[in-house]
């Protein structure tokens, strides 16, 4: 792990430990880990290259050293005890320093997203329509003057499962911006009053660390149609957000607001309004399957041929990618129940020449195997246990395990919507 990303990690594990400590009015051990977690937040500063995250890591040190100077104060005596009171009630208040400092745990930049184009496959028209609407602006953006202007609200929008969250991030990675992920649930607060102000400082973080993309997951849970059964709260951040997109809409070049739904017959029109584009991800087309098993397949060992792929890809019309995932890991967990339950093992036929010292490796077989030996997985060593490969007989028992998530019905009430008012990608 390069030294920028190991002492950032180790940098805030110890000062989450310093925050728990602090809250159980431990102190002591609180101003000792938040004087170590400076130290790992130094090594990563150092290291750090992107001008933003520099920002931010600027702005943690700050925080956590002016606490430290307070619990500093704090133990030193009486007179440090009365001074630091006060210092904790203001430091406490901060209201907005609560509210950012939740907020900052959803910030993942451009080294936090490490998905590319490349890993999503098929949606290429959707793809094709987030390279116009954001990479295209950031790097030419002399060709969005006058009155042609990039999309500042963008709506993914689909059945589950079908990569509209990799999708956001892999637009994040490609435009290196401070990509925002938040879910609808972080937004709406169970204190009165906070969900506005999460929004409002949401969009304010945003503009200072442009360019930036705002990935709001599940939106219809904050932004359904308001009527009569809305409370005051509800209708109140509805109300910031509309205020919110209008901004980014009007003033500022540099944040894009991606929404993510399945029911986008739910939202509430007016914010719907405020995504100019709209765009259909659907379930995945042949091609795209086929792709899919061979990523999640990855480098595990196996015997499947491109015909294997092609064959596992046709008989899962309907699935959606979260489907394929889940029938690939079932498909790799088959070895495993084999092994468990394997009373017989063989010498395994090894690719290459062993050397004399190496220990023989085993394979689970059936007892009728002619060089089966009675054992059990539990009395061989992890250097004399074969890896097995995974076979199409694996992925077979998979699919009659796993069945497609998505319903005819609600494919059409996506196909509907987007007929009236959605775009297919293209």
């Amino acid at each position: 792990m390069v030294p920028r990303q190991a002492s950032l990690d180790k940098a805030i594990e110890i000062a989450q430990k310093a925050i728990e400590n602090d809250k159980a009015q431990n102190h002591r051990e609180a101003c000792k880990e938040y004087m170590d977690a400076l130290d790992y937040f130094m090594v990563a500063l150092k290291y750090e290259k992107n001008e933003q995250f520099k920002i931010l890591i600027r702005s943690k040190i700050d925080n956590y050293l002016s606490r430290a100077e307070i619990l500093k104060k704090h133990l030193a005596g009486p007179v440090g005890a009365l001074q630091s009171t006060n210092a904790l009630m203001a430091d406490e208040d901060p209201e907005t320093k609560k509210l950012r400092a939740g907020l900052s745990e959803a910030i993942l930049g451009p080294a936090g997203s490490d998905v590319s184009w490349d890993d999503i496959a098929g949606l290429e028209a959707a793809k094709m329509s987030l390279k116009e609407a954001v990479i295209l602006p950031l790097k030419f953006p002399h060709l969005f003057s006058g009155m042609r202007k990039p999309w500042r609200g963008i709506l993914l929008y689909g059945p589950p499962g079908t990569g509209k969250s990799y999708l956001a991030k892999a637009v994040a990675t490609e435009a290196k911006s401070t990509f925002f992920s938040i879910s609808s649930s972080d937004l709406v607060s169970k204190w009165q009053g906070d969900s506005e102000k999460l929004v409002k400082h949401l969009f304010q973080m945003a503009r200072e660390m442009k360019p930036a993309i705002i990935f709001i997951d599940e939106i219809d849970s904050m932004t359904g149609a308001r009527g009569d059964g809305d409370s005051d709260a509800s209708r109140r951040l509805k109300t910031e957000f509309l205020v919110q997109m209008d901004g980014v809409a009007h003033d500022n070049k540099n944040v894009l607001v991606i929404g993510a739904t399945n029911i986008p017959w739910q939202i509430d029109l007016s914010i719907k309004r405020r995504f100019q584009k709209r765009i259909y991800i659907p379930l995945p087309g042949l091609e795209a399957r086929k792709r899919m098993f061979e990523l999640h397949v990855g480098e595990t060992p196996c015997e499947l041929s491109s015909e294997h792929y092609q064959w596992l890809a046709e008989r899962t019309e309907g699935y959606s990618g979260a489907d394929i995932q889940i029938v690939v890991q079932d498909a790799l967990m088959q070895p495993i129940r084999k092994l468990i339950t394997a009373t017989h093992f063989k010498p395994a036929m090894m690719d290459g020449e062993m050397s004399a010292d190496e220990p023989v490796k085993w394979i689970f077989c059936s007892p009728g195997d002619p060089e089966a030996v009675e054992k059990s997985w539990t009395t061989l060593t992890a250097e004399e246990l074969f890896e097995p490969k995974i076979t199409l007989v694996d992925f077979t028992a998979a699919l009659e395990n796993v069945r497609p998530s998505v319903v005819e019905e609600d494919l059409v009430k996506h196909q509907q919507w987007t007929k009236d008012f959605g775009s297919d990608g293209s």
